[in-house]
């Protein structure tokens, strides 16, 4: 460890040197000395080793002891020094500094991932290189010019297809090695300062962040471009969809305490900080058609229609029940909560051919569980919708892969809210002519006739006939407005009747049937029954 300290230079004649300053200056080196020696003696010498020697404050000897205990052989000493230091709040900014500057890159990140940690402990990002001749997007080619010169289309909504691009690409390892060599991680550093009042794009930039973590080659590039700091700050956030991006973010840094990876779209809504609260159980959210991982499951607010864009308004969502009550009342559970891109229709989809099947898409996501470590512990399945179908097609995908017998054989339970078990209308309406006319691959496979989802049904009943887990069915008893003109039971209580488990009929409609009132309401309250329940054994242990 190197050491700089920098002074003005003074006279050569010893005349000159003999008044106050000289005096003070002489003193100021041999303090400065002393410290720099005690700090070279705690990091160099091991553990046992005695002090007594050693002529400095307390004060002063607790970070440089904690330093050397953060880079100790010993895990367990390991982590129990980033404890204590997340713990410390009492110290001096310079104290604050002297961690952030010396600590290594398994010690920031513990740090980053205790809820306690003061923001001290992180250095502001490094200065950004110049931009290069071609913007924000030079390091992918000229895409962006190329895509403005078509027509008239905002220089705003190119930006964000470039950057929904970006995101893609960084779900493949050899692309995210190709962004990283080529400055991607200062740029999109630069965008994310930019649009620091447009939260989506500062997600769709986590989230490429996020995809480059799972890559653990890159970890270093990641640190040494100052994201731990941004993301560290964005982990404190109120707001659950930033602070859930950056949980996502430090889990996949944080090789120490994590042996999960979580892939795009997998989200742990407890516990986001390390704890030692043992997890005994899993719980996961699937939402449905036009959901997501945050929005389906917030707190009932005002009616709303089914619109193309449910996620524009973030002021409009409310408190995210999975993350603020169930997570109070059964603290011993993982939540976990999922998300991917649904439709009502595809006549303005940005890519029509990318739509998948529900039997593609539950592919897709048991494979992001099984990385995620689900199965490794007893599981339920809570599921909204479409999302019910999906857990159907998941399980039974498991059932036939040897490697995946630990999601079946820990599956303990499965709540369906209002899932189209035998089919939806949804499909047989239209608010206007162009979802009449070009209704999405989702909505098609939704159909009463469609003969995918009657395999499916008659497939899983026969799966379940010799499992032992319960299975609890929520349905709507209200219609649901779509759009302007219709309105309807998006599920029957005939298609929401799986044929097995329980069937509770809810005065709501569709979208309200996963979003309680409040949490005495008897919705939340029958939920958090049935997990108690079904995991009683597990979470007595």
């Amino acid at each position: 460890m190197k050491s700089y300290i920098y002074v003005h230079t003074v006279s050569l004649d010893k005349g000159e040197n003999h008044g106050i300053a000289w005096q003070a200056r002489k003193e100021l080196h041999k303090a400065v000395r002393k410290v720099l020696a005690t700090s070279a003696k705690i990091l160099r010498n091991p553990f046992a080793d005695p002090f007594s020697t050693v002529d400095i404050e307390d004060h002063e000897c607790a970070v440089w002891l904690l330093l050397r205990k953060s880079k100790s052989d010993d895990k367990t000493t390991r982590l129990e020094a980033v404890r204590e230091m997340s713990e410390t709040h009492h110290w001096h900014d310079y104290q604050y500094r002297i961690i952030a500057q010396a600590c290594d890159l398994k010690t920031l990140i513990g740090l980053a991932r205790s809820k306690e940690s003061d923001l001290r402990f992180f250095l502001l990002p490094p200065p950004l290189p110049s931009l290069k001749e071609g913007g924000l997007w030079c390091f992918g080619g000229n895409g962006l010019p190329y895509a403005e010169s078509f027509g008239e289309v905002p220089s705003a909504t190119v930006e964000m297809f470039c950057l929904e691009a970006i995101v893609k690409h960084s779900e493949i390892s050899t692309h995210c090695d190709k962004i990283e060599a080529n400055g991607g991680l200062q740029l999109l550093q630069r965008l994310y300062r930019l649009h620091k009042d447009c939260p989506k794009v500062q997600r769709n930039i986590m989230r490429v962040i996020g995809n480059m973590a799972l890559n653990e080659h890159l970890h270093s590039s990641i640190v040494r471009s100052g994201w731990v700091s941004i993301v560290a700050e964005a982990m404190k956030s109120h707001h659950i969809m930033e602070s859930s991006h950056a949980a996502r973010i430090l889990a996949n840094l944080d090789r120490e305490t994590v042996q999960e990876k979580y892939q795009d779209g997998v989200y742990v809504l407890h516990p986001q900080y390390r704890t030692s609260q043992p997890i005994k159980a899993d719980v996961l959210f699937i939402h449905g058609l036009m959901g997501a991982a945050f929005k389906t499951w917030r707190q009932q607010d005002s009616e709303q229609a089914v619109i193309e864009k449910p996620m524009e308004d973030e002021d409009r969502y409310t408190t995210c029940w999975p993350k603020t009550w169930l997570a109070k009342d059964c603290p011993a559970l993982r939540i976990i909560s999922v998300e991917y891109d649904t439709s009502l229709s595809d006549w303005r989809a940005r890519c029509p051919m990318e739509r998948k099947s529900i039997a593609f898409r539950s592919n897709e996501l048991l494979r992001k569980l099984r990385a995620a470590g689900v199965g490794d512990r007893p599981v339920v399945w809570i599921s909204h919708s479409m999302g019910g179908l999906l857990v159907k097609k998941m399980l039974l995908e498991a059932s036939t892969k040897p490697e995946m017998s630990t999601v079946i054989n820990n599956t303990r339970g499965i709540i369906f809210y209002s899932v189209p078990h035998h089919g939806s209308r949804l499909a047989e309406y239209s608010v206007n002519i162009r979802y009449l006319l070009f209704p999405s691959l989702e909505v098609k496979e939704l159909s009463k006739d469609s003969p995918a989802l009657k395999t499916l049904q008659d497939d899983f009943l026969e799966f379940a006939k010799d499992k032992n887990f319960q299975v609890l069915n929520f349905v709507e008893t209200l219609p649901t407005y779509i759009g302007s003109m219709i309105k309807l039971h998006v599920v029957p209580v005939e298609s929401a009747d799986l044929g097995i488990g329980d069937l509770i009929p809810v005065d709501v409609n569709h979208l309200n049937i996963c979003k309680p009132k409040k949490k005495d309401a008897f919705l939340y309250q029958r939920t958090l029954q049935f997990i108690r329940e079904a995991l009683a054994k597990d979470l007595e242990n």
